[in-house]
């Protein structure tokens, strides 16, 4: 009996079709772990400040994740996208410009970072977003967390890479 192409084909794709679904129909199913495709990592929870201390549009430095990781808590004295305090104004970011690292520095009259290096600028009120120059990422902001109870502020996890980093917790 000779076979022609198609339905040598048609055969052997049917039999292996019927294969499969025979295979994974058989056998006890396991539950996948519950880390499989987590997409955050574990921070460990850091007090930053607490939200009576802080002054508008006073830059109070901090560290997080780690101590090689400068950041930058800012009340800007009304509420914005991601603040937290009483009035919704507190916020935090990496101070690492995300072209080439270089430390930017909070400028209180325009309410903004700016880079010394390349010159671009971050918008402080609008979760860091990138407004002009080199950098083409927005600033990794720090997420917070307000404990009403006792006003303290942490930091608990970060938005964004931090620059020269293939994970932000090492």
């Amino acid at each position: 009996m000779s076979l022609s192409r198609r339905q040598f084909l048609k055969l052997t794709g049917g039999a292996a079709a019927g294969a499969s679904v025979a295979v994974a129909g058989t056998g006890p199913t396991q539950a996948a772990p519950a880390d499989v495709g987590r997409t955050t990592l574990p921070y460990v929870p850091k007090v930053v400040a607490h939200a009576g201390q802080l002054r508008e549009n006073t830059p109070v430095m901090f560290s997080f994740p780690d101590a090689a990781s400068p950041c930058v808590v800012v009340k800007t004295g009304a509420p914005v996208p991601g603040g937290v305090g009483p009035d919704h104004d507190i916020v935090a970011y990496s101070v690492l410009c995300t072209h080439m690292g270089c430390p930017v520095a909070y400028d209180p009259s325009a309410r903004v970072f700016r880079c010394p290096c390349h010159f671009s600028i971050f918008d402080a009120e609008k979760t860091g977003q990138m407004v002009s120059g080199q950098a083409t990422e927005n600033l990794p902001s720090i997420v917070l967390d307000y404990n009403a109870s006792d006003g303290s502020v942490r930091a608990v996890a970060v938005n964004g890479l931090i620059y020269g980093r293939q994970a932000n917790v090492l």
